[in-house]
């Protein structure tokens, strides 16, 4: 009889982001599969229940083995960080089988807070209108399509989340990144660098796109480049949605002339 697989996100890295469904599902399945690094961010959650870990770059012998487990009867969830749906497993779970064209394990998704939610909120507000959000890894995209995606977003003037912008060797795909922005936007727009989010050692930060090529940047980083209305406040950044255009948001209300 197969088992099933739950697809978990654990949120950006605190235990207080943690949702209680994520909680609850980690505490009643038979064997939790994951990377090394997110298990022990778990490791007081359910700490009887088996573990099976990978290193980076293990994602689809990981899968393989929750499939494994999962058609010997077991319960098996399979974490990502932040949310399992937002460039985590769920995708990958769901290849496999395809693939390997199983149909009787039960599937289930169980979302996360991203890592983008928890930058986002350090920052102030800067997701207050559209936004894209584009992984500069070109492990498993093709650089020329990373690099439209940016071309298009930055033409449109979204906002700007860019997921894993810089690796030790993987540089490139950062700096051509950040010359395609600077031919849309001003020197002067405000820049958010939040690294390790709700993790130890998070740091968070404002900068402008014209110091953004020289900023200390990393895998672990989430950078927000402001559209053409972004604005820094008291050490925050805002994008407006538009509040400002209808109302008169500098007027102190007057509760007496209510009726």
């Amino acid at each position: 009889m197969s088992g099933s697989i739950q697809v978990v996100g654990i949120g950006p890295g605190d235990l207080a982001h943690l949702t209680p469904a994520a909680r609850h599902t980690l505490e009643d399945v038979d064997v939790i599969v994951g990377y090394i690094t997110y298990l022990r961010l778990i490791a007081d959650i359910a700490p009887d229940t088996p573990r099976e870990s990978g290193g980076m770059r293990q994602e689809v012998k990981r899968v393989k083995q929750a499939v494994e487990l999962a058609q010997n009867g077991q319960r098996v969830a399979v974490i990502s960080s932040g949310d399992a749906g937002v460039y985590g497993m769920a995708g990958l779970v769901y290849e496999v089988l395809k693939e390997q064209a199983i149909n009787d394990i039960e599937v289930t998704v169980v979302p996360g807070i991203t890592a983008l939610s928890s930058a986002a909120a350090l920052l102030g507000a800067p997701l207050m209108t559209d936004f894209a959000v584009i992984s500069l890894s070109d492990q498993l995209t093709p650089r020329q399509d990373v690099l439209r995606r940016v071309e298009l977003a930055t033409a449109a003037d979204l906002v700007l989340c860019l997921y894993n912008p810089k690796g030790k060797q993987r540089t490139k795909p950062f700096t051509l990144t950040c010359e395609i922005i600077a031919q849309h936007r001003a020197p002067s727009t405000p820049v958010g660098i939040v690294r390790a989010a709700s993790r130890s050692g998070q740091r968070v930060s404002l900068t402008t796109l014209a110091a953004l090529p020289d900023t200390d940047i990393d895998m672990l980083t989430i950078v927000i480049v402001g559209n053409s209305h972004t604005m820094a406040h008291n050490d925050k950044m805002i994008t407006p949605r538009g509040y400002g255009e209808k109302y008169q948001l500098g007027e102190t209300h007057d509760t007496r002339t209510d009726n």
